[in-house]
C-alpha cells in the first residue's frame, strides 16, 4: 500500500465518510493503482470497525464541503487533523463587545489568532463554544494574563446577554441567542462555560472571525472585567 493512502487511514476511522460519494478525488487517485491495489484499498475503506468519535467524526460529515486544495492536502498526507481551539481575551467597555477584530495580534494567554483570521490552509470545524469572564485586579498586561476565570452565572449582565457568531459574513450562530446557554454551572456532562453545537459549521482559512456579544446593560460590571473566549472543535493543520 501506498504512503500517501496510509496516511489517510491512519488520520481517519473512517475513510469512506471523507470522501463521499460524488467525490472525484478518490476515483482520480485510484485511476493509476494496479486492481490489487484498488481492491485492497476499497476492502479498507469498507472496514468499519474503526470509527471516529466526537469533533473529528462531525469533520468527516464536512469533509466534501471543504475547498478542493485543502482535501487534496489531506489525502496526500500532507494536512493532518487536531483537536484544537481558538482563544480570545477582550475587556467589556461597551455594551457591544467584538471578540475578534482585524486589529488583533497574537498574544500568549490572550488571543490566539491575529487580524481575526485562520492562516492560510487552516479550517476550523466549531463544535462547542466556551465564554467565561473575569476581572483583572488592573489592566497590565501581566494582570490581564493571569485573570481567573470563572462562569458567566457570576456576571447577571453578561449572562442576560445575547451573542452571535459569523465567519465571512455568514452566519453560525444567528443573532438573539441567549448567553445562558454558557451557564452551565452544576451540569456534569459538560465543561463551565460550554455550550456544544447542534449543527457545527466550519470556518475556512483566511475567512474574518466575527463573534460579537449584546449586554442589554453593564450594571455591576467592573471596569477592569474581561471576557474569555474559545471556539473549540477539530482542525486542519501540517
Amino acid at each position: 500500500m501506498t504512503e500517501n493512502f496510509d496516511n489517510v487511514f491512519n488520520e481517519y476511522g473512517n475513510a469512506g465518510a471523507l470522501f463521499g460519494p460524488s467525490d472525484n478525488l478518490l476515483s482520480n487517485y485510484l485511476k493509476n493503482k494496479s486492481q490489487s491495489e484498488q481492491a485492497e484499498i476499497m476492502k479498507r475503506m469498507n472496514q468499519t470497525s474503526h470509527q471516529s468519535f466526537g469533533s473529528r467524526a462531525e469533520f468527516e460529515k464536512h469533509f466534501s464541503l471543504l475547498p478542493e486544495n485543502i482535501r487534496e492536502e489531506l489525502i496526500k498526507g500532507n494536512l493532518r487533523l487536531a483537536d484544537f481551539n481558538i482563544r480570545a481575551v477582550k475587556r467589556i467597555t461597551s455594551k457591544t463587545v467584538k471578540l475578534f477584530e482585524t486589529s488583533d495580534t497574537k498574544v500568549t494567554g490572550g488571543t490566539s489568532i491575529p487580524n481575526g483570521k485562520l492562516q492560510k490552509g487552516m479550517v476550523l470545524l466549531v463544535s462547542s463554544i466556551q465564554l467565561l469572564a473575569g476581572t483583572s485586579a488592573d489592566l497590565t498586561e501581566e494582570k490581564v494574563k493571569a485573570i481567573d476565570f470563572r462562569s458567566i452565572k457570576n456576571f447577571p449582565a453578561i449572562a442576560n446577554g445575547e451573542f452571535s457568531l459569523k465567519a465571512n459574513k455568514r452566519q453560525i450562530v444567528p443573532e438573539g441567542k441567549s448567553n445562558r446557554c454558557f451557564v452551565t454551572d452544576g451540569n456534569s456532562t459538560t465543561n463551565l462555560g460550554v455550550y456544544k453545537l447542534h449543527n457545527p459549521r466550519l470556518i475556512r482559512d483566511e475567512e474574518l472571525i466575527e463573534f460579537v456579544v449584546e449586554l442589554g446593560t453593564m450594571d455591576g460590571l467592573d471596569a477592569n472585567c474581561h471576557l474569555n473566549l474559545e471556539l473549540i472543535g477539530t482542525i486542519t493543520t501540517p
